[in-house]
């Protein structure tokens, strides 16, 4: 087993202090968005060896067979399948998408074979895997994801097509300046987009297009709606026009605002879990949870963000078809652990609780593992070691070691020990 330096993000959405609070550290004084555990090559882990330290990359390139497993090897190469991290919204973060394993490769060797440099601003794709993704809601989570059916999002487009009008005639100006006539006329257009004939998936297409390509009206048609929102029925208004006002006053006058009304908003409660695939685009948009993906950094970006958006790359990667909110449901086993399993090969996630006079419990393993403790201590006991994992530490199991149990250890406050590991798939 190897003790874990990992790597902090500080995106300007994190916040300031969910994640000291969680781990137990001093806060930095600035954002703290994701803390970063795993071995992709732009944020590795830095893993303690008997001969130092050493990136996590490094390590399991030096000894792939030992650190993945045969099994692991076979099925995704010799690098770690899976990252992980802690993530700490403290705003919304970007309305985002992510490709299928096939386009991440294409796209990615176009741009290689192109000479785009990997720290351009018009670079979309950082590797060539995709990356699925799993978020566990820690606290109350709040995201966008997926489509939400087209006579849904019409009828919320209505409420803000009235509440514009009333705010019209209220202040005795109606819409006869050019750029009250555009921002009218756009929303007219999504509207009949959204009315009209032809598949739920072409229709919301077809929104959505209308407010990304947008431009000016579109940020003039956002203001004026969350204007007219915050204006309207007080505070009783239903979550998704709510967020149209809470997304306005943090990403002014960005299409994003308003593609929110196209998508299901969701609200996670702790110990939730929702997966996202390729194609599925998704904002989180405030919480603390475990993130858990695919090694990858392939990102396509539509909206709430001042970043690169390629609206013809993030067109041909979403998929618009309407669709329930995939949560991923608890699997309890008889041995004690909880574990969450979404449909992709790379990874699982469990959650092990236990307290002083507690029975050790084994962790689920299935080649590596990561471990993180987030509360109280525990002493991880496997057939080559020992070690006590502290509230706020981390550590790489490799596939050799193996069974890994974890027993009691409680600090000196005596409170009960919850870890999350990560692993492959079974």
């Amino acid at each position: 087993m190897f003790a874990l330096t990992n790597v902090m993000r500080d995106y300007p959405w994190g916040s300031p202090t969910a994640l000291a609070e969680l781990l137990g550290t001093t806060p930095s004084g600035g954002p703290e968005a994701e803390l970063w555990m795993g071995a992709h090559p732009d944020s590795p882990s830095t893993a303690l060896t008997p001969d130092g330290p050493v990136p996590l990359d490094a390590l399991i390139a030096a000894h792939p067979e030992a650190m993945l497993g045969a099994p692991v090897r076979a099925a995704f190469g010799d690098r770690l399948p899976f990252l992980a991290k802690l993530l700490a919204a403290g705003k919304a973060l970007s309305l985002q998408v992510h490709p299928t394993l096939e386009r991440a490769r294409e796209r990615y060797a176009a741009e290689e074979a192109a000479g785009v440099p990997r720290d351009a601003r018009q670079r979309n794709y950082k590797d060539g895997n995709h990356k699925p993704e799993m978020l566990f809601a820690l606290t109350d989570f709040q995201a966008l994801s997926g489509f939400r059916p087209r006579a849904e999002a019409a009828n919320l487009f209505r409420v803000v097509e009235a509440a514009i009008a009333t705010m019209g005639a209220d202040a005795g100006a109606g819409t006869g300046t050019a750029a009250g006539a555009d921002a009218t006329e756009l929303l007219a257009r999504v509207l009949a987009s959204l009315t009209s004939g032809g598949t739920e998936a072409a229709a919301i297409r077809e929104a959505f297009e209308a407010l990304i390509g947008g431009g000016e009206a579109a940020g003039r048609l956002v203001e004026r709606a969350a204007s007219a929102l915050a204006g309207a029925a007080g505070g009783d208004l239903p979550a998704p026009l709510r967020t149209v006002i809470e997304l306005q006053e943090q990403y002014p006058g960005d299409p994003g605002v308003l593609l929110s009304l196209l998508l299901n908003r969701i609200s996670l409660t702790p110990g939730q879990a929702v997966y996202l695939p390729a194609g599925n685009i998704h904002a989180y948009l405030s919480g603390l949870g475990v993130e858990v993906m695919a090694s990858s950094d392939n990102v396509l970006r539509g909206g709430l963000t001042g970043k690169h958006v390629d609206v013809p790359e993030l067109l041909a990667t979403v998929d618009f078809h309407p669709a329930a909110v995939p949560y991923v449901p608890t699997r309890t086993t008889s041995l004690g652990q909880q574990v969450w399993e979404p449909p992709f090969g790379e990874f699982a996630l469990q959650r092990v609780e236990v307290s002083a006079g507690s029975e050790p419990v084994p962790l689920v393993q299935n080649g590596p593992l990561l471990v993180l403790a987030v509360s109280g201590a525990v002493l991880l006991d496997s057939p080559r070691g020992d070690l006590v994992l502290a509230r706020g530490e981390s550590v790489f199991v490799p596939a050799v070691e193996n069974p890994v149990m974890v027993h009691p250890h409680t600090d000196a406050a005596g409170r009960t020990a919850v870890v999350f590991a990560v692993t492959v798939a079974s």
